[in-house]
């Protein structure tokens, strides 16, 4: 019978969930690296604080029991004031869903001490944990012992002795893990000496948590630990979504503290050290006294003089490598792309779909695709020095000067980030602890010249000047340009930031703490997957842009069509042809017809009359209406500039279309029959790519990052009247002095 019981498909038992397993530890502690072997995943692995920005998720085998294991942000403690540490925080305590099964903390066993601070917080919030302590390679290296059982009997949890990077005491983790799991307990509370009055405005605190957070008011312990968290964590707004009520409570507590002349944060951390150094001294054996491989390096590399002089130098071998090492692969990028052209051209008939598919989609996108051997050498640099722990030491070096211009220490991350790309570098301010810094570091890191303007200053290096011409040894005339426009770029964001500290962002400059990892090499497989993975993303994020709006700068460049035009200089051809019999003279004349009408064409079209209309103003600057066009194109995104200006040479130069884009530009003239590229107007425009704001990504996430359009339009307004200003000041002084 229709609709009977019988004709019913048995509904599907649930899946039981799977437990969850977070991954929590210090930064430079080696957790993403231990969440990679766990779990298989391929996950970035950086050596300073800042690189995991994200909650990441995987599945992970513990023995017979398959969890999600999740990696949060690096963190010294739970005394969260930045908002990647927050996220760790919540998801750690489960605040507003279920708490994790159970924690791994990932413990660095060359600072004992230090790292175990988490793993003791976490510990009285009464989470079942693990104790990952890795790096015990380097401990043995030392000439050090760490006895783990000892320290196992004094936390009352498992702890497992691991190198993470050499796959060492993985099973014996999993195991752990898997135990935990399958018989979980609650982990007895330290006994700490807090004295009575800070138990007593923890207490005030947990019930204030127990009321604005009913969830958390579950246990004793689990409130006490919120109650800590916020004593030390809420004095400021950059945490988010913290009730009123729980910020009121949390002031009163502290207010009373410091009227009574008690050091509330030093009564709360003091108890917590005292214990952690007695468990470390009776687990802990140190070897004999000698001078590590890193310290050796540290009096080099830290040193005020020789530190900045070997940066320097490094940075100078990154842009002499990619000008030399790149050129070979980015000549048969160039080639491949021209045969292609070519090609199509051949092979399909003329008409609006052959030029669209070869000026507008294969030109376009592939005068961009011609500079990915540079920008994945940049990446591997960047990413060799990271991974190696060297950029700690030059944010250490960099900080000096940081602190003349009120950015903050931890700044330089995302600022020496900018030199990729200004979207991740922006996220990456969320480890900075303060909003207002935050802020300032967002508007001054656009400054610092992005991967997307490397094609724009290749471009024009190798098109005005003899970029390979040696001029310092083995030291190219293009790379030291290239140099020159880094550390203008570099000098120009610390400006801005000096500037805008002592005006719209005044505050006084918080002092400067990171860790310092050891050196260490770098993992190929790790480094080469990063690259990897950032040049896709470059190609993805830049293709789609570059291909639609090749697609629309094709459009706006061709049409409308004036066809009487083209009757005009279709007659103009006739008569050439029946004055005079085939010969070099006829060729040449034809094609100066040809390369007329192009221009004529060009004129008449709607990027022809917008870039004529912006023309008065960008006459000052040593530009014409065809570099207009271009610069309207990069506001998409930078390298767009490439693409699109081998659309409006190619097209104003038809005859010559297979001819390499720095050879076109070279010969291009202005209506008055000057160069159009000229040493001192590449410069003009270099430096006005130095400054404007021409990344509508960019725009986007300080939107998104800042809550408010206030500050992406105060970036644009500030960076687009500083690019005006100085590349007007570098033309119009030029000419002054003689350079045409």
């Amino acid at each position: 019978m229709k609709g009977s019981a019988a004709e019913v498909a048995p509904a599907e038992e649930p899946q039981p969930a799977r437990p969850q397993v977070v991954l929590v530890g210090n930064p430079n502690a080696g957790k993403t690296t231990l969440y990679n072997a766990l779990s298989g995943s391929r996950a970035r692995v950086g050596n300073y604080p800042g690189i995991t920005v994200d909650v990441r998720a995987a599945r992970a085998n513990f023995g017979d029991v398959v969890a999600d294991l999740l990696d949060l942000p690096g963190t010294y403690s739970l005394a969260a004031r930045s908002a990647e540490e927050e996220v760790a925080v919540r998801v750690t305590l489960g605040h507003g869903g279920e708490a994790p099964a159970a924690a791994i903390v990932v413990v660095d066993a060359t600072a004992l001490t230090r790292s175990l601070y988490l793993a003791l917080e976490l510990l009285e919030t009464g989470l079942p944990l693990v104790i990952a302590l890795n790096m015990m390679d380097e401990v043995e290296a030392s000439g050090a012992t760490i006895d783990s059982a000892a320290l196992e009997r004094d936390l009352g949890v498992p702890v497992v002795a691991i190198a993470a990077s050499k796959k060492r005491g993985l099973s014996a983790l999993r195991e752990a893990v898997e135990r935990t799991l399958s018989e979980p307990s609650r982990p007895a509370s330290p006994e700490l000496a807090y004295d009575e009055a800070t138990q007593g405005d923890v207490e005030s605190v947990a019930r204030a948590v127990t009321e604005v957070w009913p969830e958390e008011g579950a246990s004793t312990r689990r409130s006490q630990a919120w109650a800590r968290w916020a004593l030390l964590s809420l004095g400021g707004d950059e945490l988010t979504d913290i009730p009123a009520r729980l910020r009121e409570v949390t002031a009163e507590v502290r207010e009373r503290a410091e009227v009574s002349g008690r050091d509330l944060e030093d009564a709360l951390i003091a108890p917590r050290y005292a214990f952690l150094d007695a468990i470390t001294e009776r687990a802990l054996t140190r070897g004999l006294p000698r001078k590590s491989r890193t310290d050796r390096l540290d009096s080099v590399l830290l040193h005020p003089a020789w530190g900045l002089g070997a940066f320097l130098l490094v940075m100078l071998v990154v842009f002499q490598a990619l000008f030399s090492w790149a050129s070979p692969a980015m000549d048969a990028i160039g080639e491949g792309i021209g045969a292609t052209q070519s090609a199509l051209q051949a092979w399909l008939p003329p008409g609006v779909l052959t030029d669209l598919l070869t000026q507008g989609i294969v030109g376009g996108v592939g005068n961009v695709l011609v500079f990915v051997p540079q920008i994945a050498l940049l990446f591997l640099f960047v990413g060799f020095l990271e991974d190696s722990g060297y950029l700690a030491r030059v944010a250490f070096v960099i900080d000096r000067l940081m602190r003349s211009v009120g950015l903050h220490g931890r700044a330089f991350v995302p600022l020496l980030s900018g030199f990729a790309c200004a979207v991740p570098a922006v996220m990456a301010t969320r480890t900075i602890e303060s909003r207002k810094d935050r802020l300032l570091t967002m508007m001054a890191l656009p400054l610092m010249s992005c991967s997307a303007r490397l094609p724009v200053y290749v471009l024009l290096i190798s098109t005005v000047f003899v970029a390979n011409r040696a001029v310092l040894g083995p030291i190219s005339l293009g790379s030291l340009i290239l140099f020159g426009i880094y550390g203008f770029s570099t000098l120009a964001s610390l400006t801005a930031a000096a500037v805008m500290r002592r005006t719209v962002l005044k505050g006084e400059r918080p002092p400067l703490v990171m860790e310092l990892p050891p050196y260490r090499w770098p993992q190929l497989g790790n480094l080469l997957r990063a690259v990897g993975a950032r040049v896709r993303s470059f190609l993805v994020d830049a293709g789609t842009i570059i291909l639609a709006m090749s697609v629309v700068l094709w459009a706006l460049l061709s049409f409308p069509k004036d066809h009487a035009l083209e009757a005009r200089f279709e007659a103009q051809r006739a008569d050439v042809s029946a004055a005079q019999a085939p010969s070099p003279e006829r060729t040449r004349a034809l094609a100066a017809l040809d390369a007329d009408e192009a221009g004529a064409q060009l004129r008449a079209s709607a990027a022809g009359h917008f870039g004529r209309l912006i023309e008065p103003a960008l006459k000052p600057l040593g530009f014409d209406w065809r570099v207009g066009v271009g610069l309207i194109g990069a506001f998409a995104a930078r390298e767009v500039f490439v693409s699109t200006m081998g659309t409006v040479f190619g097209i104003a130069d038809a005859d010559e279309t297979s001819a390499p884009l720095r050879q076109t530009l070279t010969r291009a003239r202005r209506e008055d029959g000057s160069l159009l590229f000229t040493p001192l107007s590449g410069i003009s425009l270099m430096v006005f790519f130095v400054f404007a704001c021409q990344c509508m990504s960019t725009l986007a996430i300080v939107r998104r990052e800042s809550g408010s359009w206030r500050w992406p339009a105060l970036l644009f307004t500030y960076m687009t009247g500083l690019a005006y200003l100085f590349s007007l000041l570098v033309f119009q002084i030029g000419r002054a002095l003689g350079y045409s």
